[in-house]
């Protein structure tokens, strides 16, 4: 007598459905909880279905690089981009090329869309240049018999800049504002000591006696251009500053603007590069409780370590301007912060920032800089109403085919319907939360790609159920009674659910991996559902059908129960048969 119940324990593969049930329903609770708790109660939606801006930028190639507008480069663009925006934490950004020197950047509508579109077309051209002086970025005034007085106190580097380790910039009155003695600063910190290799080393009268090269005319000729440049720039006019340090190779000087305070510029005269955005390993924007202040921090590569070490321990032997040193991003002037000893292997960028203007310039650096640059060809705003006319068509026709799934449970499987529909509503209830609690945790906002995917999983989920009442079907069919036939059916029916579940996530899977965009939702919701199904099926489906087994609706097998045994054709027991048969065997041997 006991061997038949040993037997019947490992063919239930559930002894206790019970536990299995309340591991669902605290999981369900939980993630519930969760959902309220982190206030996102509805997925997140992608540009299609929230609206949102679309970018198309253009790329242009330096004067005589016309090639660098290729395949490799535009791909490695699209790449930085997408990194730049999703780590801001806008979801389901699409940034894809278009013809051979355009991008588009579709962003959706969000908390930090304004911010992405702000990135998406800065190069991020990050270099330290030495600061060989500064001045007033108004125009200069012209030139008087009256003697001009000295500038009105506008700081010549941003009062509370600094890199780490090094002191806060002081404020300093800047040159006279009149061209003839900007002009001879500009002069006279070209031929000054200065750490950079371009610069000469004595500003002696006789050059021969000590052994620095003669200037040459064309030396002088180009000393006369940046001085012309620099006594005429006005970096109150914003395309002045915008064009000032534009097309200088990083070997050469140039001139550059940065602001001091909101609406205060000031022009800078800046040596060759020492160091570039390349030598930054890590850069992030974060705050500084001591100071009360946004600041953005760089880790430097091994390289970058080596030069920045170089170029501070010269600058820190330097009087103020020149023991300075510029970052220079894109052109222009971020911060100025003097130097009196010498740093290494990382530094620290402080000014007038708030968070967010801190946490871009942290971004933008920590994924590199754009290999080309790039011009803003137009900027559209991307309505949600043809979305959601797709969405709400999606929906009717999802509800359409939700609603005849039910009525061929209903009238096919009748009391097994209601496990069906209530198997549903679970898978239902965790795919909306887990999607609603993965918005503000992954990115992920819901397009009507995904949306066709969960009305696809459906399918999929209602195959399971109805691959499990198949099989106990059919050994009701062979004239087991209900119990051992939801016991002796789920082993069966099991491998069955498990084998095409495994070949949908698999699809899934690999349609996630080599597509973009948004056929990436519809890949990751089906992938999602699909797990989901598995989760269901083995956590609720099975427990609750073991508990029905024994009632008397489902266990006598009433005729709206859906498991009827006259309706479905069930044969003799199998141990009457053998019971008659054996006799009649044994007769022979005895006569």
């Amino acid at each position: 007598m006991a061997a038949p119940k040993k037997g019947r324990g490992p063919a239930g593969g559930q002894s206790r459905p019970g536990r299995a049930l309340a591991f669902i329903l605290i999981a369900m609770v939980a993630l519930t909880g969760g959902m309220f708790w982190s206030g996102h109660t509805t997925p997140r939606l992608g540009i299609d279905l929230a609206g949102g801006t679309s970018i198309t930028l253009k790329a242009k190639a330096e004067p005589g690089q016309e090639s660098a507008v290729n395949e490799t480069n535009m791909n490695t663009a699209v790449g930085i981009i997408e990194r730049r925006v999703n780590g801001l934490g806008v979801s389901e950004a699409e940034v894809q090329t278009q013809g051979r020197e355009n991008i588009i950047v579709n962003i959706p509508r969000g908390t930090n869309e304004k911010q992405a579109r702000e990135q998406v077309g800065t190069t991020a051209q990050l270099y330290f240049r030495p600061v060989l002086t500064v001045a007033d970025g108004a125009p200069p005034a012209a030139p008087s018999a009256t003697p001009s007085g000295s500038a009105s106190g506008t700081p010549s580097a941003k009062p509370s800049s600094s890199a780490s380790g090094a002191s806060v910039g002081e404020k300093s009155p800047t040159p006279t504002a009149t061209a003839t003695t900007q002009g001879r600063a500009v002069s006279e910190a070209l031929k000054a000591p200065s750490p950079t290799p371009t610069a000469s080393s004595s500003s002696s009268a006789k050059p021969k006696a000590t052994g620095t090269p003669q200037a040459t005319p064309t030396a002088d000729a180009a000393t006369a251009a940046l001085q012309q440049k620099f006594t005429t720039l006005n970096c109150l006019d914003p395309k002045q500053r915008a064009a000032a340090g534009q097309g200088v190779k990083p070997n050469e000087p140039t001139v550059a603007c940065g602001e001091d305070n909101p609406g205060v510029w000031a022009k800078y005269l800046l040596g060759p590069a020492e160091v570039e955005g390349k030598d930054v390993d890590d850069a992030k924007g974060q705050f500084d409780q001591q100071r009360g202040m946004w600041i953005v921090t760089m880790d430097f590569t091994d390289e970058g370590s080596k030069k920045f070490q170089s170029i501070t321990g010269k600058l820190s032997q330097q009087a103020d301007p020149q023991n300075r040193f510029a970052i220079v991003l894109d052109g222009q002037v971020v911060s100025a912060p003097s130097v009196r000893q010498t740093l290494s292997a990382s530094a620290e960028i402080s000014g007038n920032f708030n968070q967010e203007s801190a946490q871009d310039l942290g971004n933008i650096l920590s994924y590199g800089a754009l290999p080309l640059t790039f011009e803003t060809q137009s900027v559209d705003t991307v309505t949600a109403a043809l979305g959601g006319d797709q969405l709400e068509a999606g929906l009717i026709a999802g509800a359409i085919g939700l609603a005849l799934v039910i009525i061929y449970l209903v009238a096919y499987y009748r009391g097994l319907s209601l496990i069906a529909i209530l198997s549903l509503g679970v898978s239902a209830l965790l795919t909306y939360v887990i999607m609603a609690l993965l918005g503000p945790a992954i990115g992920f906002a819901l397009n009507l790609p995904a949306v066709c995917g969960a009305i696809v999983a459906i399918g999929i989920t209602a195959d399971s159920f109805i691959v499990y009442f198949e099989r106990i079907r059919d050994e009701l069919r062979e004239g087991r009674s209900l119990r051992p036939a939801v016991e002796r059916a789920w082993p069966r029916a099991r491998r069955t659910i498990l084998v095409s579940d495994f070949v949908s996530f698999l699809a899934a899977a690999v349609l996630f991996v080599v597509t973009v965009g948004k056929v990436q939702g519809f890949a990751f919701t089906l992938g999602l559902t699909t797990l989901l199904d598995v989760v269901v099926v083995f956590l609720f489906t099975k427990p609750i059908m073991t508990m029905l087994a024994k009632t008397k609706f489902f266990g006598n097998g009433h005729p709206w129960s859906g498991l009827d045994p006259k309706r479905l054709g069930a044969k003799p027991p199998l141990r009457r048969a053998r019971r008659a048969t054996a006799p009649a065997a044994a007769d022979p041997k005895e006569a």
